[in-house]
């Protein structure tokens, strides 16, 4: 996977479009690519990490003070080693959701508009939640950055995500930690998180230096490792939805093997939740029924019509009904 210097895309200066052609490249050879020259602070990502460890090294009551039973609709909280099922198989991995910091009189909020709310933050640390909110403002803006870059590569105007998708993104941040495996059976691997797609625009990681990462690919699964002061970025199924399969949503995995705890931080850059999904490209019945063939689940991104709320909550509510709406 190459190692795309964003740089000019984010000081809006040089040469643009080779960066956008960069990544246009990497969006159709394999939907994965890493970005360095971001700007992120690297001072706040290091604070994030300490205080995601000190988190987690917390004995379960502790974490389970802000369990996602408490964040309701706004789907928000932590979850335990098994709570989180990836197609049907529990994953070996805990964690906490976080989402965009709405104050209960906010329009969507007082609506009931599932995954719209207040995050839970935890007592301690209590450093973690002004790390969540610098870091979370940070890569909203690289989402913008990278999704202007996007839309260059595909020979669009550089605002074209921004004037229909994403003037108000949905964006969800998750940070997970995935224990080390115990002595597992070889045959019979157990899954920080299986083959899975991203569900939105673009997913944006921040990964420590444990590895794990696996991405698929016509010739079997290649490893994602860490890439120093970099984030790995992938497309999700809706920009593969609008692209016709051009850029493709790419099914990856993790396994944490070794001998010590791995963090991951995914933030994700994804419509609004009332955006109509419309394709850039119209797809055809053979690419549909490809796609279909090719996942894991059967289900081809192609068929789907709707808005991006519409097609998160058809996926999520399976496993937390409480997100249902009442039209579904």
């Amino acid at each position: 996977m190459p190692v795309i210097d964003v740089s000019p895309l984010v000081a809006r200066a040089g040469d643009r479009s080779r960066v956008a052609d960069e990544i246009g490249r990497a969006c159709r050879a394999s939907g994965f690519f890493y970005v360095v020259g971001h700007g992120v602070d690297e001072q706040l990502q290091r604070r994030l990490e300490e205080c995601s460890r000190q988190f987690f090294a917390q004995g379960l009551a502790s974490k389970m003070e802000i369990a996602m039973e408490r964040g309701g609709r706004a789907w928000r909280g932590y979850f335990p080693v098994g709570a989180e099922l990836t197609s049907g198989q529990a994953d070996l991995k805990e964690g906490i959701y976080f989402g965009a910091e709405l104050a209960p009189d906010h329009p969507r909020v007082k609506n009931g508009l599932p995954l719209h709310g207040a995050n839970l933050f935890p007592r301690n640390p209590p450093a973690l939640r002004d790390a969540v909110l610098a870091y979370m403002d940070a890569m909203t803006q690289l989402g913008h950055v990278l999704m202007e870059g996007i839309a260059v590569s595909l020979g669009l105007d550089a605002s074209y995500f921004a004037d229909r998708y994403t003037r108000q993104p949905l964006t969800l941040f998750r940070i997970f930690n995935y224990p080390h495996e115990p002595a597992a059976v070889a045959d019979e691997p157990r899954w920080g998180v299986g083959e899975h797609t991203d569900y939105g625009l673009l997913t944006i990681l921040k990964q420590d230096d444990a590895g794990g990462l696996e991405v698929k690919s016509p010739d079997g699964w290649i490893p994602a490792p860490p890439v120093r002061n970099s984030f790995v970025c992938n497309i999700g199924d809706m920009l593969d939805r609008m692209t016709a399969g051009q850029y493709r949503s790419t099914a990856h995995r993790v396994r944490n093997l070794t001998s010590r705890d791995r963090l991951s931080f995914p933030f994700f850059f994804d419509p609004d939740f009332d955006a109509a999904i419309r394709p850039i490209v119209e797809a055809d019945a053979t690419l549909v029924a490809a796609d279909r063939d090719e996942r894991w689940d059967r289900a081809s991104v192609h068929e789907f019509e709707g808005t991006y709320g519409d097609y998160i909550l058809a996926k999520v509510s399976k496993v937390f009904p409480l997100l249902r709406r009442s039209t579904l």
